[in-house]
């Protein structure tokens, strides 16, 4: 049975305006290669999350990853919204990763404040 979050991944290579011989190279993979990983009816094709990623940055298509983040209940939100700021603050707080545009400094109190609106 072939998954639609693999379809979605599939198209998402293969119907691009960027050729999949190119997006392949833009991935460090040989073609033949990439196909094989994304081939929804390869039950032993296997995607890693890095060059899922890298598809993801390449394409500009985040159609998959909206789907996956349905089936989670979520949903993408763009980094200006309030509601992003604030979930921005809570991930710096307690990770050691550093994220792009995330560095901004906001008083605790304000950070109080717009938790509890969001």
């Amino acid at each position: 049975m072939i998954s639609e979050f693999s379809q979605m991944i599939h198209c998402m290579v293969l119907e691009n305006p960027i050729p999949a011989r190119d997006l392949a190279k833009a991935v460090g993979k040989p073609y033949s290669t990439l196909l094989r990983e994304l081939n929804p009816y390869d039950s032993g094709a296997k995607l890693g999350v890095e060059t899922y990623f890298q598809l993801l940055e390449k394409t500009g298509d985040l159609s998959s990853l909206e789907y996956m983040l349905r089936r989670f209940g979520l949903c993408l939100a763009p980094l200006e919204t309030p509601l992003a700021a604030a979930c921005r603050r809570r991930f710096n707080r307690g990770s050691s990763l550093s994220v792009p545009g995330t560095t901004e400094e906001v008083p605790e109190k304000k950070h109080q404040e717009e938790d509890a609106l969001a």
